[in-house]
């Protein structure tokens, strides 16, 4: 389906009451919305990242720069700076908008931005020709570790690693791998080292995002079978909580990739934003 034929709708579900809202609706492809402390939600669309005020729900463009080619990896760093992910034909590399434009952070390519605590980034990366792993950055050093190099082959297969993001607690990361034969949710320690599978079931499982306030991970459920993470399926919104348990359904939509890329929790981890799609 051509992107000019989606519309999107960008809703909120609050966990206090257990309801929906609807933000916006449009008839142009937005992505992965984050959530600012100051109560605006941030979404891509047509290479560009956009600005929604929850009190009056519009796009607004953010100046982005060169970076006319931003993807649904984008969010925040601690200090308040926008990340974003940027591709050119050399590949995805990530950026900090700075007062002077982009500035990079990350050069090596590819490189999709996923999450930030204190003065570190994660994000995936492929090195090597090794496939997809997941990365860490200090962004006091400049220096970039490879957290999953020993999760690697699979029967000759190599393994995919995506989605991660920090614990509140910055303890932890958790990410989606798909070493067992398809995607899963795993966590480690920061540093790397303790990686385990959480649990294990039939669906397809991408993108974990714990909350801010520590109580929940949130994730998106393809249907068993599923190949990547495409758009045009009918997934779910699961709940569990950091030890993988509680697990439910919250909601159900049309969607995948660009629902919950990226972190999407408001602050005080009582409600997440998310992307349902349509036919237009």
């Amino acid at each position: 389906m051509a992107v000019e034929n989606w519309r999107s709708s960008l809703e909120i579900y609050d966990l206090r009451r257990g309801d929906l809202r609807v933000v916006l609706q449009t008839d142009r492809l937005i992505e992965a919305p984050n959530w600012h402390p100051d109560g605006w939600l941030m979404v891509n669309g047509d290479g560009r990242l956009w600005r929604v005020p929850l009190a009056a729900p519009e796009l607004v463009p953010i100046d982005t720069g060169f970076c006319d080619r931003c993807n649904n990896d984008h969010g925040f760093l601690p200090d308040g700076r926008i990340v974003l992910t940027h591709h050119t034909g050399a590949g995805a590399a990530i950026y900090a908008l700075g007062p002077d434009g982009p500035e990079p952070l990350v050069r090596d390519r590819p490189s999709w931005w996923h999450g930030a605590t204190g003065t570190q980034i994660t994000y995936a990366a492929a090195r090597g020709g090794r496939g997809v792993r997941i990365c860490r950055m200090d962004l006091t050093t400049g220096v970039e570790q490879i957290l999953t190099a020993d999760l690697c082959d699979r029967d000759g297969a190599e393994v995919h690693h995506d989605g991660p993001d920090y614990s509140a607690c910055g303890q932890h990361i958790w990410f989606n791998c798909d070493l067992g034969g398809h995607a899963q949710i795993w966590r480690m320690r920061q540093d790397g080292s303790g990686a385990a599978q959480v649990f294990a079931d039939a669906q397809v499982n991408w993108f974990p995002h714990p909350s801010p306030c520590g109580a929940h991970v949130l994730y998106l459920a393809y249907p068993p079978g599923t190949t990547g993470h495409p758009r045009d399926l009918s997934v779910a919104l699961w709940l569990m909580d950091v030890q993988g348990g509680q697990r439910r359904k919250v909601v159900d939509l049309f969607g995948g990739q660009g629902s919950i890329n990226v972190p999407c929790w408001a602050p005080d981890g009582h409600a997440f934003a998310f992307m349902r799609y349509a036919p237009a």
